[in-house]
Order: C-alpha cells, then sequence, then structure tokens
C-alpha cells in the first residue's frame, strides 16, 4: 500500500473537495441514515471554505489520489458548510479556555478504513497543540462515532440537526482532551 501524504487544502481544490463529500456522505452514511437522511445531510454538513482560508484544512492523498479531507480551526463554528442552516461564528477561541474545532472530515469511499480519518484526525490534533489548544471537540456523525471514540473522542451530548425540508440529522458532540 502507498503511504499517505498531506497538503493544505487551497481554493484551486474547493471543486474536488465537493465532489469528495458528495460521495462521502451518500455513501458512508448507508446503514446509519435512512435515504431522507442522508439527502438532507448533504445540506447539514459540507465544506466550510473559511477552513480553506485560514490554511487548515488538510487533503490526504495516497498514490496521488485524492483519499480524504478534514481540518481544524480555532473558531467558534462547529460544524457545517457554507450552504448548510447551521449558523456560523466566527469568532476567535480562547485556547485557555475552549476547545479547538475538528471540522469536516471526510474520506473517500474507495479508501475507507485505510487509516485516512485516523491520520487526519491526528494532523488536526497535533496542530491544534501548537496552536495552545488542550483540548478538541467536533460535531460527529452516526457513522464517524466508532472511528472518533477509537481516537479518544467521547459523547458530550447527542442533537438533532435543524429540520431540510422536514427532515433531520442526528449528530453528537464529541470531545477529547489533548
Amino acid at each position: 500500500m502507498t503511504s499517505l501524504t498531506h497538503r493544505l487544502a487551497t481554493e484551486d481544490d474547493l471543486p474536488q473537495l465537493r465532489a469528495l463529500m458528495a460521495r462521502a456522505i451518500a455513501d458512508l452514511q448507508r446503514g446509519f441514515l435512512t435515504p431522507a437522511q442522508i439527502a438532507a445531510s448533504h445540506t447539514v454538513m459540507g465544506l466550510d471554505t473559511q477552513l480553506v482560508a485560514d490554511r487548515t484544512y488538510f487533503i490526504v492523498e495516497q498514490g496521488g489520489a485524492l483519499a480524504g479531507c478534514g481540518g481544524w480551526s480555532w473558531r467558534a463554528t462547529l460544524y457545517g458548510g457554507d450552504d448548510s442552516a447551521v449558523a456560523r461564528e466566527a469568532r476567535p477561541l480562547d485556547p485557555a479556555t475552549d476547545a479547538a474545532r475538528v471540522r469536516a472530515m471526510y474520506t473517500d469511499p474507495a479508501f475507507a478504513r485505510q487509516g485516512v480519518g485516523r491520520f487526519i484526525i491526528t494532523l488536526c490534533e497535533d496542530a491544534a497543540r501548537v496552536a495552545g489548544f488542550a483540548a478538541t471537540e467536533m460535531m460527529a456523525t452516526l457513522s464517524g462515532e466508532p472511528l472518533y471514540r477509537t481516537c479518544g473522542y467521547l459523547p458530550v451530548e447527542h442533537i438533532i440537526s435543524a429540520p431540510v425540508d422536514g427532515i433531520t440529522v442526528p449528530l453528537i458532540r464529541m470531545r477529547k482532551i489533548l
């Protein structure tokens, strides 16, 4: 197996990232959500281009192919993409009192269960530590929860997303002390 490499995403990567996210949501949520919830997830989740602008969003490749993506943030927004109904909160977090955010993690279905997600989490946690944060938080999908638990994240609360065409999506706020 070719080893994983990473780099920071740029604005030129946005179309490729959006396509990967659409594939990941459609394929990897099966068995965890109903078809209607999967459709709603495309609105609830997605790419937050602020992460790319902040240069805190990673692309992971294997053999030159885009295998996954994800990032971290020093801003208050916990989840949701540019087009989601989730309220944005760009205020900076205080590393002394707040947890950094792990955000928008997606693995291409062709690379699922090959260490891509764990690699992204490590990149995010390492960057958050360097920035002075002692904890990280994320809003997990049901399909992502097993990976995040394995990586040391614990559930803080279960929430239901705002409705999209009358459909809600279950999510789990998770936290880890670094």
